[in-house]
């Protein structure tokens, strides 16, 4: 069969079940008439209010003062500039402190997520895409997954298909060794499957059609999974009973705990992961509904429904004929699904879903301009036809994500100018001068209050985090004891603080390399970090160097704020702070999933090693 890479031992693939996969119009409405009628989710229109109108309202409250503020002596247009900047950076500070109080609410409530009763039994394909990836993670992760369903004591039939992207010849390899070794593990009975693409077009998006279009037809559902991902037997099963209970789902996203990090950047994604994202991802859940999102990843989908709303046309633009791919093509999916009828569900609750963090900064912010590319093409998405309000606001959001930060610096900007009062450098540059606005005055104790203010909103979710956990389920012992949580607390509390102001330069730089034409190159995920000495971390960070001297020196000829001392400190010292990120500590942020790992964990730590041992083994012993 085309595409696919033969090995000795067996066969390759199971006999064909085609779907077929439409490109859908984006210019005209599409209503898949399969969908079953199904009630909408009952108090959704009160949970997006009690989001929505604390935001709105909140964030009108600051434009109303600042308006009248700058409107002493007159409305310039930089004036006019400078407010809808704080106006249309605070809403989204607001509307994820109004989405975490709303999960605080929820997480009070003890609301549950569970199957009533007896549930059709579905035939469901675990699928993994990979690309160039470390080859006994995958094959490790997947082996204990196949071995915890096995015990797991479900009617769900389950089947795994690796499908491979892998260019790299060694690595391709490997993954035929693996695949061997992972027939030998498993027992009798349990369906693994392999194939690798010669030819990768379409990258991920192009992976999952070839398989649709080819063996889709014969399962009900599928869960994609990333490289990274790990899921216990009970998240797998939980997911699969939701679908089946619910025929007008298309679309089930877990909400993926961080794990498997030994360095300080990733211990503490892992950690506020642990402590703030669940109120985050209830809250989510809460306002969203039935039109929730994708994040490609650890998360079910209606085969047939998927296969016949969800295919994506090419972008147009001026300098390929063809047409771009869309990047961020998780978000579009779900946006199409929800367009034919069929509901996007959030359903955080359901644990045992897992994924791994990028290891340091710069794997971060490398990762952040592949995402940053696929999230702007959204904006070009936002006039789509027959899309539901909420999901073009999840396009939007997911466009605005990555546009705020130039918005932030240009405010930063503009409030080291005003800097202090009379002493500022714009007014310097507007005295006696009618090109220049005259500036009201701001005092360092007004300058300081709002920034204070700022800073409250950006830590309330941490704080209720913290409520959550001390008033939660899981005990403090989880986190290694009260001292030692209250410790990692303080800590990723200041490690976000520094890190921030780098994360924001780095994700202007990603928007101006977007904005200048620049494709971001399609390369598997240094999962475990890379190897960066000094003199490249110096190139990758001069401009957040440089932007930070500049402020240093503001602050010390008294041109600027006392109050953006932490931000020129973060600037500054972005390069020794770059390399902390990637430094390996034993035991830093202890999370319950590292105090007492889960036993699908320890189980796929086993299967690695395994997988690992049996790499140098001859492809002809075999």
């Amino acid at each position: 069969m085309d595409g696919v890479t033969p090995f000795p031992g067996g066969d390759v693939m199971p006999p064909p079940a085609p779907l077929m996969h439409p490109v859908q119009d984006l210019r005209r409405a599409h209503r898949d008439p399969r969908v079953p009628a199904w009630p909408p989710a009952r108090g959704v229109w009160w949970r997006r209010a009690a989001a929505f109108v604390p935001a709105v309202t909140t964030t009108g409250g600051l434009a109303w003062a600042f308006a009248d503020w700058l409107s002493d002596g007159g409305m310039w247009w930089l004036e006019w500039v400078l407010l809808a900047l704080v106006t249309a950076t605070f809403f989204w500070v607001a509307l994820s402190v109004a989405t975490a109080t709303l999960g605080l609410g929820c997480h009070l409530l003890h609301r549950r997520v569970g199957v009533r009763g007896a549930v059709p039994p579905l035939d469901v394909a675990l699928v993994v895409p990979v690309y160039n990836e470390e080859t006994a993670d995958v094959f490790g992760n997947a082996c204990a997954m196949m071995m915890a369903l096995r015990d797991a004591g479900t009617a769900h039939r389950f089947d795994l298909y690796i499908l491979s992207d892998t260019q790299d010849a060694a690595i391709a390899l490997a993954e035929r060794r693996a695949l061997a070794t992972l027939r030998r593990a498993l027992p009798p009975g349990l369906r693994v499957w392999y194939r690798r693409r010669l030819d990768n077009s379409g990258r991920k998006v192009g992976n999952l059609r070839q398989w649709l279009e080819t063996w889709g037809g014969a399962h009900d559902a599928m869960l994609v999974l990333d490289a990274d991902s790990l899921m216990s037997a009970e998240a797998i099963v939980a997911l699969a009973d939701e679908m089946a209970a619910d025929p007008g789902a298309g679309l089930i996203q877990t909400a993926p705990l961080v794990i498997g990090s030994e360095t300080v950047f990733g211990r503490m994604q892992q950690f506020a992961a642990a402590v703030y994202g669940s109120l985050l991802s209830a809250g989510l859940a809460g306002w969203t509904g039935a039109e929730s999102n994708y994040w490609g990843h650890n998360a079910i989908l209606r085969t047939r429904a998927f296969a016949d709303c969800a295919g994506l046309p090419r972008m147009p633009t001026l300098t390929r004929r063809r047409g771009a791919l869309i990047l961020s093509h998780d978000f579009v999916e779900a946006a199409l699904l929800r367009r034919a009828g069929w509901a996007v569900r959030f359903l955080p609750g359901i644990g045992g879903s897992y994924e791994e963090p990028p290891a340091t900064l710069i794997d971060y912010s490398l990762r952040d301009r592949r995402w940053c590319h696929g999230n702007l093409q959204h904006l070009a998405l936002l006039g789509t036809r027959g899309l539901h309000v909420v999901s073009r606001f999840h396009l939007l959001h997911g466009a605005m994500s990555y546009l705020l930060s130039p918005a932030w610096f240009i405010l930063l900007v503009i409030w080291a100018l005003l800097g202090n009062g009379p002493d500022s450098v714009i007014s310097y540059f507007s005295a006696d001068n009618p090109l220049y606005p005259i500036w009201p005055e701001m005092s360092g104790v007004q300058s300081g209050m709002i920034l204070l203010f700022m800073y409250a909103m950006l830590l309330a979710p941490k704080a209720m985090g913290a409520l959550a956990v001390l008033l939660g389920e899981v005990p403090v012992a989880r986190f290694g004891g009260a001292g030692r949580f209250a410790v990692s607390l303080v800590a990723e509390i200041v490690l976000s603080i520094l890190f921030a102001p780098i994360m924001m330069v780095q994700q202007v730089v990603a928007v101006l390399r977007t904005v200048a034409g620049i494709r971001p190159m399609w390369s598997p995920q240094a999962r475990k970090g890379g190897d960066y000495g000094a003199a490249t971390v110096l190139k990758f960070h001069a401009l957040e160097t440089v932007s930070g001297l500049l402020l240093a020196l503001g602050i010390a000829a008294g041109l600027v704020s006392l109050w953006l001392v932490p931000i020129a400190v973060s600037l500054g010292l972005a390069v020794p702070l770059s390399m902390l990120s990637g430094r390996r500590l034993a035991r830093f942020m202890a999370t319950p999933e590292m105090v007492d790992p889960p036993a699908i964990l320890r189980l796929a730590r086993a299967s690695r090693a395994m997988f690992r041992a049996a790499e140098t083994t001859p492809i002809a012993a075999e």
